[in-house]
């Protein structure tokens, strides 16, 4: 099979750039493989639609989740049959845990080189497609909080943005309406929609998610006082959260939420501000076949 391997040499603080060689070697043993390096962002998604666009069978992206999601975008938005292979770069990397794809690159190199392959739904939203999650409220202000600490980096950065935000994130009120049916108003702390079980490094957000299922899992955690809230994320910690009374999970394929203006929120960990303050997200069943172990899910 024809490939081209995308590489972010930013991913995973530098990690990309290391895996070049070690990736390039894995793969050529199986014929002749075209690669390129990121340059800016948006190079992923521009570079695995030119791939696809000229008829390259896979394209094989070294970076985290934002990598992946970027490529399959430039993947889906170009029509072709083209599909996705994933080699772990990141700090994350959430959705090659619910795949089943190992962390050591030759172990994800060798499965790219084994062919074997399944289908996965998409999530779209603004035009744009997401492979692991789309989410509003804590988990961005954890997010757009890593911005003003300069002294912290990595998990240990997360780690205390996590903890400031858990005692002074407001909350967010907002209505939703499932698959067409009437809007209801709610109060939360976080409102995740997921296609995978797996974000924020390991969290199992949503443990029941299933890729190819066409339906998308909504995990909407009610706003809570501090208390409460250490509680639930030790519960998100052990993937118990989904029977607590704070948490009420469902399953959907479109999902119609209307806030007072238009929204950030995050995809595939990018940072995103919505056009408008009522935003629609669906699900695009079966949208991407990705090079995967059989026991992926």
């Amino acid at each position: 099979m024809s490939l081209f391997v995308v590489f972010n040499p930013h991913s995973g603080k530098g990690r990309g750039a290391q895996l070049v060689g070690p990736v390039l070697d894995a793969l050529s043993r199986s014929g002749p493989v075209e690669h390129a390096l990121t340059t800016q962002p948006g190079d992923e998604e521009r570079l695995a639609a030119d791939a696809a666009e000229r008829g390259v069978e896979t394209v094989v992206a070294v970076g985290g989740d934002g990598t992946w999601s970027n490529a399959a975008n430039g993947i889906l938005k170009s029509g072709r049959p083209t599909r996705l292979g994933l080699i772990p770069g990141g700090t994350g990397c959430d959705l090659a845990k619910s795949l089943g794809i190992p962390r050591d690159p030759r172990g994800a190199a060798a499965v790219v080189s084994s062919g074997r392959t399944r289908r996965i739904d998409a999530g779209r939203i603004e035009g744009r497609y997401f492979l692991n999650i789309v989410g509003f409220g804590y988990d961005v202000a954890v997010l757009e909080d890593s911005w003003t600490v300069t002294w912290l980096q990595g998990e240990p950065l997360y780690l205390y943005c996590a903890l400031r935000q858990l005692r002074s994130f407001p909350g967010f009120s907002i209505e939703t309406a499932a698959d067409g049916g009437p809007l209801e108003r709610r109060d939360l702390l976080m409102l995740i929609v997921a296609n995978a079980r797996v974000f924020g490094g390991g969290f199992k957000i949503a443990p029941q998610a299933e890729l190819g299922d066409g339906r998308l899992d909504v995990m909407a955690f009610r706003n809570m006082g501090l208390f409460d809230r250490l509680g639930i994320m030790a519960r998100l910690l052990r993937g118990t959260h989904a029977a607590s009374p704070n948490v009420a999970a469902s399953t959907v394929s479109t999902l119609t939420l209307r806030f007072a203006g238009p929204p950030t929120y995050e995809t595939d960990g990018e940072w995103n501000r919505a056009k408008t303050a009522e935003v629609r997200i669906e699900v695009v069943p079966q949208a991407l076949e990705v090079l995967a172990p059989g026991s992926g899910s």
